[in-house]
């Protein structure tokens, strides 16, 4: 089965991309029988991003995590999307066929908006230049949690409506893969972790600013002696998420108990953060220091990936009318 996702490139990579995607990301191509594309959304996050040099570099630190925490290209396709301009051609197409009340019904417009994202076309049009993005390569499967199954029916019924129009079943209609053990995993003002609310910790952030951040997650003002709250509490969540299973119930108990303060739990907290990903920012390191092989992974994804691009894009273009008579 082909299966495809991306990550925006609107900037560095926290906590919450690793549990909500790539931790998925990589167990997913260790299955022989998967053929995983994934890409580094820069059309995308322009809808966000103004500043070129900001969004070039977002790309190389997105494609540089990816490597670094375990993505392996010899098993997976990576490629950046702005590489492919069949993608916002396809979209093009795509465009022509797309009602706009299937737009206007979407919430990830209205989500964005009320975040005090500033409404554009591209903003409106995210939908379908993310039809694109997946149905470009016949993907079959789409990694989402149960929240975004909206955004692979909107897909489908964009890709029904060219089938339909054009009178040729040329474009692949997505199932998707609901990811059953994705985390939630908040943020440090206890909102979901999101680069839009500013409260993330970065996953390969210098160890200083790690700290800082850690120790900034906001907490209540119950006494060191006395008993913390579970429910609803930052800390408990994020240190759920590290903490191995056995070690667990010590952990849990320095809440349930009491005795323990959110000034000692925030040091294990940080402490578990740099051990789980201690190789992976040593790995980061070295692709920092050596750009060019991280562009070399780039290019050959783009290239395998254009072997089915050339063909899905063959058969839009015939369809359309779109290039030359003969």
């Amino acid at each position: 089965m082909r299966i495809l996702s991306g990550v925006q490139t609107s900037g560095k990579l926290h906590i919450g991309n690793y549990f909500g995607a790539i931790r998925q990301f990589v167990a997913l191509q260790e299955n022989p029988a998967n053929e995983c594309f994934y890409f580094l959304a820069d059309l995308h996050a322009m809808t966000t991003v103004h500043d070129g040099a900001t969004l070039r570099r977002n790309a190389f630190e997105v494609a540089a995590a990816f490597l670094a925490l375990g993505l392996d290209p010899s098993r997976s396709v990576l490629y950046r999307q702005s590489d492919i301009p069949e993608i916002p051609e396809l979209a093009w197409m795509l465009s022509t066929v797309t009602p706009m009340g299937l737009l206007q019904r979407c919430h990830s417009y209205k989500d964005k908006t009320a975040q005090g994202i500033v409404p554009s076309h591209g903003l409106f049009a995210y939908p379908v230049l993310m039809a694109a993005d997946i149905l470009i390569v016949k993907a079959n499967l789409v990694p989402v949690g149960k929240d975004q199954k909206q955004h692979l029916e909107v897909t489908r019924d964009i890709a029904g409506r060219f089938n339909d129009t054009y009178g040729e079943q040329v474009l692949t209609l997505p199932e998707p893969m609901i990811l059953a053990d994705v985390a939630v995993v908040p943020g440090i003002d206890g909102r979901k972790m999101s680069k839009s609310y500013g409260n993330t910790l970065e996953i390969f952030a210098p160890e200083n600013e790690l700290k800082r951040r850690v120790m900034s997650i906001v907490t209540d003002s119950t006494p060191v002696s006395e008993p913390k709250p579970t429910r609803g509490n930052t800390l408990y969540a994020l240190l759920k998420l590290f903490t191995p299973p056995a070690d667990w119930p010590a952990t849990r108990r320095c809440f349930t108990a009491g005795g323990t303060g959110y000034g000692e739990l925030k040091k294990r907290l940080l402490g578990l953060i740099l051990d789980t990903f201690r190789e992976a920012r040593r790995r980061r390191e070295e692709l920092e220091r050596d750009p060019g092989a991280v562009e070399a992974v780039l290019r050959s994804g783009r290239e395998r990936a254009m072997e089915v691009i050339g063909e899905v894009m063959a058969d839009c273009r015939r369809l359309a009318g779109t290039g030359p008579l003969t």
